[in-house]
């Protein structure tokens, strides 16, 4: 089995000399061709959500596609890569966040493969897998990063961003805001792959005196990249090959 990683807003190249492997989804095309390669001896195969180019908005991401794909090609665990913005004071631009929980305040998209005639209901009262978890926690402390092990990530519809008055709001129930875990994150589930958000923390909310601008989170992404590139190089030889979380068993929880 292979870990998938899904790039997010200007993470840059995560892999050299990749394998280019285009797939052919029953929900559509992905959003990127997918790079097959290694990092820490370990197979990796790479997705960018929004396109090589970063063309496609959050709200026009196909989510099923992309976790359709990542599971048909072998991978079992998953890294999403992400920029989001702070919603508390002590969590400063530059932090890495792992969160492992999350509060869905999008609207309008497709959160799952089961469209019926099978309902299921699955389970996401802990919706990231606790050993990678373990795993990026230990290895952001050991590379003395700047992190946040833990914390409600609260998503977003986009493109847009915050009104004060929601960032307000927000800040009682979340610690980051991002646009892009959800669906992500259930449709992972419902094929079975462990869920883990790397995030990089860009800006402070709009509750800050100053509001959020996307120069300005581009910028902090950037200067980013080497301390992911670094937690990623370190961290993936550490994932155990066998799955002793229960990620792999929320479908039969669900009576499938």
């Amino acid at each position: 089995m292979s870990i998938g990683l899904i790039g997010g807003s200007v993470t840059g190249k995560l892999i050299e000399d990749p394998e280019i492997v285009k797939m052919s989804t029953p929900y559509g095309e992905m959003s990127s061709p997918l790079e097959v390669g290694k990092i820490g001896g370990r197979e990796v195969v790479v997705l960018y959500r929004h396109g090589k180019e970063h063309k496609i908005p959050p709200h026009k991401i196909n989510f099923r596609a992309n976790m359709y794909g990542l599971k048909e090609i072998g991978v079992d665990r998953v890294i999403g890569v992400s920029a989001v913005g702070s919603l508390q004071k002590d969590i400063e631009p530059g932090t890495i966040a792992l969160p492992d929980q999350f509060f869905d305040y999008t609207k309008g998209r497709t959160y799952t493969f089961f469209d019926g005639p099978q309902v299921v209901h699955i389970s996401m009262a802990d919706p990231f897998c606790p050993d990678l978890l373990d795993v990026f926690r230990k290895t952001l402390l050991d590379l003395r990063i700047k992190s946040k092990s833990s914390g409600t990530y609260v998503c977003i519809e986009g493109p847009r961003f915050s009104t004060r008055a929601e960032s307000k709001f927000f800040r009682g129930v979340g610690d980051i805001i991002g646009m892009t875990l959800v669906p992500e994150i259930n449709l992972a589930r419902e094929k079975e792959m462990c869920y883990l958000t790397l995030a990089t923390v860009t800006d402070y909310d709009v509750w800050a005196d100053v509001p959020v601008n996307s120069q300005e989170v581009i910028r902090v992404m950037k200067e980013s990249e080497e301390n992911i590139k670094k937690v990623l190089a370190s961290a993936i030889p550490k994932i155990s090959e066998n799955r002793s979380c229960k990620c792999g068993l929320y479908l039969k929880e669900a009576g499938l």
